[in-house]
């Protein structure tokens, strides 16, 4: 039985194929691990100076924070945070939603300068930090500085929101005493 060139070549494109099509079905369904980590179970996050996280202002917003938001319509609810879970801090998020945090007590970023622009919402002076797809945004005319993290495409319901409680609950202080 004699095996021909063209037989040969036709196994070994059937080869690569199927080996292209395994490679990138498990690149997708190692994506999808990587998005399924982000969003069930309990939320790690790595821990950032917060000396003034044991405030009693800090303690004022977590309390007040809700137990859901409003994320495009859909409510989102609180989620685990995974022990040591770094001190004021409160994260929402579910299977359908990446997380958004909120930490409280925190240092101030290197990105708070005399020059840095800061942006108003509901009586409330926010510090607008991109990185890497998320958005952070800083409190920074209050007691504490107080930071919420969105994914991309989240929307400004979660700053209305945190900006009122903000408003309602700590004083207003000058950016830079």
């Amino acid at each position: 039985m004699a095996i021909t060139l063209g037989a040969v070549l036709a196994l070994a494109v059937a080869g690569i194929g199927t080996y292209g099509w395994y490679t990138s079905r498990q690149e997708q369904q190692a994506a999808h691990a990587a998005v399924e980590a982000r969003r069930t179970g309990p939320l790690a996050l790595a821990p950032i100076p917060a000396p003034e996280a044991g405030s009693p202002e800090c303690a004022a917003v977590t309390g007040a924070l809700p137990q859901q938001l409003v994320v495009g319509g859909a409510p989102v609810p609180r989620r685990e945070l995974a022990q040591p879970a770094p001190a004021a801090t409160v994260a929402w998020g579910d299977a359908a939603h990446d997380p958004i945090t909120v930490r409280c007590g925190i240092d101030a970023p290197a990105e708070l300068t005399p020059t840095a622009q800061l942006v108003d919402v509901s009586g409330v002076s926010w510090l607008k930090i991109d990185q890497g797809g998320d958005t952070s945004w800083l409190a920074v005319d209050r007691p504490v500085y107080v930071a919420l993290t969105v994914p991309g495409g989240t929307g400004t319901g979660p700053l209305q929101d945190l900006s009122a409680l903000l408003r309602d609950t700590l004083p207003k202080r000058p950016v830079f005493p």
